[in-house]
């Protein structure tokens, strides 16, 4: 059986997440299509300048 979390994130393949310390990541949100994710990762990077993120495929 297929979790939701599951069958979600694969309708969702690209993610920004957040870059922490130590390796470690936080998904802030889930895309359709890139051109979606790099205009959201743009306003992320207004609000928090000081913040590292990227966007990832996540097949």
């Amino acid at each position: 059986m297929v979790s939701s979390f599951q069958r979600k994130s694969s309708l969702y393949p690209w993610c920004i997440v957040r870059l922490l310390p130590n390796m470690q990541r936080i998904t802030i949100a889930r895309f359709h299509h890139r051109s979606n994710a790099d205009g959201y990762l743009s306003v992320l990077r207004r609000i928090e300048p000081e913040a590292a993120f990227a966007i990832v495929f996540s097949p």
